[in-house]
């Protein structure tokens, strides 16, 4: 396994990092069975893991700290803050009151005594990003984290968040966490650069694009919208969908190119995010052993040139076949209020 410094914190990280949102009941719910894929993952030279508050309701925390026992030192650990844990009023949001109370729930689960990484899951509108990077700046001071980062964040805020943390003094969104597949290549056009540009890590999630790029979902088979991630998004996998078309015909393409180069779908797919020199480290996320070796097995795959060149051909550098599932999306965009003006000012003369 090769290993990239994470931004500009000196840490190193291997090129995958082991994603466990599907360990818990949402995926896995077998905690032995889950610590097994974790430490083969380690012992394949993964030292990067994360996780969420959120994953299963806090259980996939619970599971990589029993599986960190004995291991913490070797690993470089991730995990997020932002989505609601329970009912009621700020029990999640970016707010100095949430974060500082969440991280010691995080520190808890997880069975240790500080977090290499913590990351702004989304974006908050309704928190000053000076308040938010206050918080994580203190709590770096305070040694209950190394570092922070953000995910999923547009290059706009990402951009102010630098911009903020300069003028006030306060530690730096030191890495990024967006989306990125073959099939989802819109991060391109800013995102990415902007990162450079500040000297960013970035770890990409999603690269089997919600399985679409495992090979799975073929063109002129059948799709079961009852099981699995279809049944819980199923408007994202009807085949009745012209979106969905679109998706299995450039799928057809692709295995195409696999087939070429004499490697699997899910190899190239993964394989993919790590060509963009923006990249540091791609999410790679199983739920069974089974799918660690599968993924595991294409780590050393190299695309050249030439089969980078036919995949921008299939799929233009910068574009998004489909939205990528989970993106946030902005208030100016979700309320309608922000798009129009009152009738009565909508007009160009009276």
């Amino acid at each position: 396994m090769l290993y990239r410094t994470l931004g500009g914190t000196g840490i190193e990280v291997s090129a995958h990092c082991l994603g466990t949102m599907m360990f818990g009941s949402v995926g896995n719910p077998d905690h032995a069975d889950s610590v097994r894929v974790i430490h083969a993952a380690l012992d394949a030279g993964i030292n990067f893991v994360d996780t969420a508050d959120m994953y299963s309701a806090g259980e996939s925390e619970t599971i990589v700290g029993k599986a960190l026992k004995g291991r913490r030192d070797d690993v470089v650990l991730a995990t997020k803050v932002h989505f609601p844990m329970g009912e009621g009023p700020n029990r999640g949001g970016n707010s100095r009151r949430w974060i500082v109370q969440e991280v010691e729930e995080s520190l808890r689960r997880l069975g240790t005594d500080r977090i290499d990484l913590y990351q702004v899951h989304r974006p908050d509108h309704t928190t000053d990003i000076e308040e938010t990077l206050s918080a994580l700046t203190d709590l770096v001071h305070a040694g209950k984290i190394r570092a922070f980062g953000c995910s999923t964040f547009p290059a706009e805020e990402i951009v102010e968040s630098h911009v903020v943390a300069e003028r006030r003094g306060l530690g730096r969104f030191r890495t990024e966490q967006p989306p990125y597949s073959i099939l989802a290549r819109g991060i391109e056009r800013a995102v990415l650069p902007v990162c450079r540009r500040y000297g960013m890590g970035v770890l990409t999630w999603s690269p089997l694009a919600s399985g679409f790029l495992t090979g799975k979902y073929r063109k002129g088979g059948t799709i079961d919208l009852s099981t699995g991630r279809a049944a819980l998004q199923p408007h994202r996998f009807d085949p009745k969908s012209p979106l969905t078309a679109a998706k299995l015909e450039v799928v057809e393409q692709l295995v195409a190119v696999a087939d070429s180069i004499g490697t699997t779908l899910p190899e190239l797919a993964v394989a993919f995010p790590l060509a963009h020199p923006a990249v540091t480290s791609v999410i790679i996320g199983p739920r069974t052993m089974e799918q660690l070796e599968g993924l595991v097995k294409g780590a050393s795959l190299t695309l050249d040139d030439e089969t980078l060149d036919r995949i921008d051909a299939i799929v233009a550098p910068g574009t998004d076949v489909y939205p990528p599932d989970g993106v946030w999306t902005p208030p100016s965009l979700t309320d309608v209020a922000q798009r129009r003006r009152p009738v009565g000012e909508r007009a160009a003369a009276v």
